[in-house]
Formats: C-alpha cells, structure tokens, sequence
C-alpha cells in the first residue's frame, strides 16, 4: 500500500466528521504505579494499580488553582478523562489526590511524586489528546522484599582546637639506634607449573538489534514484513486479539483472529480500529519512548468498542493512526 495512503485516509476521516457537525473535545490520559518500596522512583517491584483518584488542576485568568476534573483508575492503573468544548489545557497538572481515608498498610493510595503536566500529544479540528508522565501512589508501609537503603555514616568528632596563646613545648631529639640488618635468607624459586588448557565458550549467535530506549514508529505495513519479524516481542503473529486486547475485543472480533489478521484489516471503522491499535501495541512493546503505554492503547481501545460509537471508534483509530506515522528505526533481522 503506498505510505500515503494513510494520509488521504485521515484526511477522509476528518471531513467526514466536520461534515456531521463534531463538536471539539479534549482527551487526557495516564497511568499511575504503585511504589511498593517508597523510594518515589519506578522500579521492578511498581506495578499499575486500580482505584487511584487523580485529580487535573488549571489556575484560572486571576491566577488562582482550581480542580478542572477528577478520575479514577481503572482496572488497568489507567484513567482517560474527557472535556467537551476547546478547554485550555496547556498550563494544567494531573496528580494523585488524597482522598483522607483510612487504608491498611498493604492499600496503595497515598500521593507520592510531583504533580505531571500535561503533554500535548496532537490536536486539530477542535479535537485536542494529552498524555501524562507516569503517576506514583505509595502504601502506608514498604514492601519487605525492597532493598534496604544504606545506614549513614558516622561521622567522627570534630578535632579539638586549642586556643592560639597555649603551646605545647618543643620534646627533647630522640637518639637514634642504629639498625642492624639480618644476613639475606636464600629463597628457592620453584619450577614454573603448567597450568591447564584454558576452556573457551562457543561464540554467542548475533542478537537482533534491539532500539527500545530510541523512539520508534512503524506502521502496520512494515511490521507485517518477514524480514522484520525479530522485533515481535511480548506477543507474536500468532497470538489471538482476545489474548492481546481483552475479552471486550474478544466479543467482537471473536476469539479466532490473530494479531496478524488484524494488521490486514481496512474498508470498515472496527477492522481499521483494530489493525492501528495492534501496530500501536506493538510499537509500544518495541519502544520506549512511544507515545502510548500498552497500557493506554489496550484501555483506549476497549473504551472505543465499549462506547460501541462510530465517531469515538474514528477518533481512536486517527490517533492511532497519528502516533504510528513517526520515524521507524527497523534495520533487517539476521
């Protein structure tokens, strides 16, 4: 297919939606982790956690802060809020809220981290989506398998300093002895030893090259390419939608398709939500500085097929569509 196609598809969508009068909105999405060790970084023992409240807070034209909206996290320690109208977003913050309850010592929802400021991801036709950076929420107590941190160090006293008028008077020479030195021992140097023949590891087999601290975008053509097949990851071609996406995919797509099925859909709103969502799964898998999480992909698109609504299901596929069209850092697997 050629590369343009995706631009006359997009184009084809918005006038489409302009033509039954869309009204503009805003979209803000995140994820919020647990920090199970306190230590108010993301770690191998974070995970997303459910039920966070998060709160947005814009000042207003007289300076003031005020609180636009508040969410809870889902299932996934993900939220996706939406502000009908064009809002100004630009100078808004999302955050943890402290709801005040009494929560045990395993419950994770206590604020920990600094506020995140909304990141414009696109905008056009009114229509405007933001990400956030990853949120932190904190148990009461660490989790007793975290690393312990160092104890501090003990300082030594200060030294005494003695007032500038006290000297201690100068101690008599100390004689010197002289030194008698032993007579030389003779040392028997022993015969040389021969070692072993040393044992060598067969040459490793070439990794593929792996980008995923670069940012890259690939879209549906060049992953459904063979000789790019190295960069499947978490899942493979074989892998079921239901598998990837949910049981709410599974419903209406079945629970035959694969993840390589989908990357052949077009002609029709699901099909074409499907294949962009995959390519974004997988580009989210493949890179980390993706525009969405796995996470965010997974729950915006269930959230398209839960609203079962044509101009949501179209505006999750041109966002999709967007965040798939960048730079792709693919070289041919060996």
């Amino acid at each position: 297919m050629d590369p343009n196609h995706n631009l006359f598809f997009v184009a084809f969508l918005v006038l489409c939606l302009a033509a039954n009068g869309v009204s503009g909105y805003a979209t803000v999405s995140g994820t919020v982790f647990c920090d199970q060790c306190k230590d108010g970084e993301r770690s191998l023992f974070d995970f997303p956690v459910s039920g966070v409240k998060i709160s947005v807070t814009c000042p207003d034209g007289n300076g003031q802060v005020y609180i636009a909206r508040e969410e809870i996290t889902n299932w996934l320690g993900g939220y996706v809020m939406r502000f009908d109208g064009t809002p100004d977003l630009s100078n808004c913050y999302a955050q943890v809220s402290d709801n005040g309850a009494q929560q045990d010592s395993t419950s994770c929802s206590i604020a920990s981290g600094p506020p995140q400021k909304l990141k414009l991801l696109f905008g056009f036709w009114g229509i405007e989506s933001f990400v956030v950076d990853p949120l932190l929420a904190q148990p009461l107590q660490p989790l007793s398998s975290c690393p312990k941190p160092p104890p501090n160090p003990v300082m030594p006293p200060p030294p005494v300093t003695l007032p500038p008028q006290f000297k201690f008077p100068p101690l008599p020479p100390t004689p010197q002895a002289p030194v008698i030195l032993p007579p030389p021992v003779p040392v028997n140097i022993p015969p040389p030893t021969t070692s072993p023949p040393q044992f060598k590891l067969p040459p490793l087999p070439p990794f593929p090259p792996i980008p995923f601290a670069e940012t890259s975008a690939c879209s549906h053509q060049l992953w459904i390419r063979p000789e790019y097949r190295c960069y499947w990851r978490v899942i493979g071609p074989d892998t079921k939608v239901a598998v990837a996406f949910g049981l709410i995919a599974g419903r209406i797509y079945g629970t035959d398709m694969t993840v390589r099925e989908a990357l052949d859909g077009r002609g029709e709103a699901h099909k074409t939500l499907l294949r962009e969502a995959t390519t974004a799964l997988l580009n989210s898998y493949n890179s980390l500085g993706f525009p969405y999480s796995s996470i965010a992909v997974i729950t915006q698109t269930n959230m398209a097929l839960l609203g079962n609504s044509q101009h949501d299901i179209l505006m999750t596929a041109i966002r999709f569509i967007k965040a798939n069209s960048g730079t792709c850092k693919f070289t041919i697997c060996k």
